[in-house]
């Protein structure tokens, strides 16, 4: 198996009720020597094709449609005429930044991309946004979590939680089940890992979102 993944660091700002947040997003691009999928392209097309290279786009993936998330998707897939992916319920996110552009692929539940020989499994996680999803590769054992989970727990959204519960839930029902030595890729920071997820899981759950607010 020829299938690798890299990293890409982007920052931007996103403004809500006329705040500007500074964001530092994570971006990876999954495939081998000839192809590649694009999850989250965030901030600079640029600095993603920069490591994208010469390999072919097959699709540019966002977990959901917040801003830091999708502001360089159409950029990144215009090159090679890839289709970008989205879950249907984030479309008025995704509004936001691209007013005249619309998704090529509506996400759902279940659906698969394919890539250098591995598979990407679309699993809806909803709760930082309706639409939300990970992408589990079985392959690699690694899930791309976006902003479902991260390192330090479920992420808010500029400091607000829109579903704690529903993101909660997401996470117990739908990653948690994961194998314990999956890794977890998230849309901003470090790594970690199914194992140690499930380990901090209740207390995610006892604190509540105020302790969690300040850590996305």
């Amino acid at each position: 198996m020829d299938a690798r993944i890299d990293r890409v660091v982007t920052s931007g700002e996103v403004t809500v009720d006329d705040t500007a947040h500074e964001m530092e997003n994570n971006t990876w691009v999954i495939g081998d020597d000839d192809e590649a999928i694009v999850i989250d392209p965030g901030h600079d097309s640029g600095a993603v094709l920069d490591v994208v290279a010469d390999r072919e786009v097959l699709a540019v993936i966002c977990t959901h449609g917040h801003p830091d998330h999708v502001a360089a998707a159409i950029e990144t897939a215009k090159r090679d005429e890839a289709p970008v992916a989205l879950h249907p319920k984030d479309v008025w996110l995704w509004r936001g930044a691209h007013p005249d552009d619309d998704p090529d692929i509506e996400m759902a539940d279940g659906g698969i991309f394919e890539v250098a020989d591995v598979r990407l499994e679309v699993i809806h996680s909803p709760g930082h946004t309706p639409g939300s999803v990970s992408l589990y590769c079985e392959e690699l054992g690694v899930v791309f979590s976006g902003d479902a989970l991260l390192a330090s727990g479920p992420a808010p959204f500029c400091g607000e939680f829109p579903d704690y519960p529903g993101q909660l839930t997401a996470v117990g029902e739908h990653l948690l089940t994961l194998p314990p030595e999956t890794r977890v890729l998230p849309g901003h920071g470090d790594e970690t890992t199914v194992a140690a997820a499930e380990k901090r899981f209740d207390s995610w759950v006892t604190g509540g979102p105020d302790a969690l607010a300040d850590d996305a």
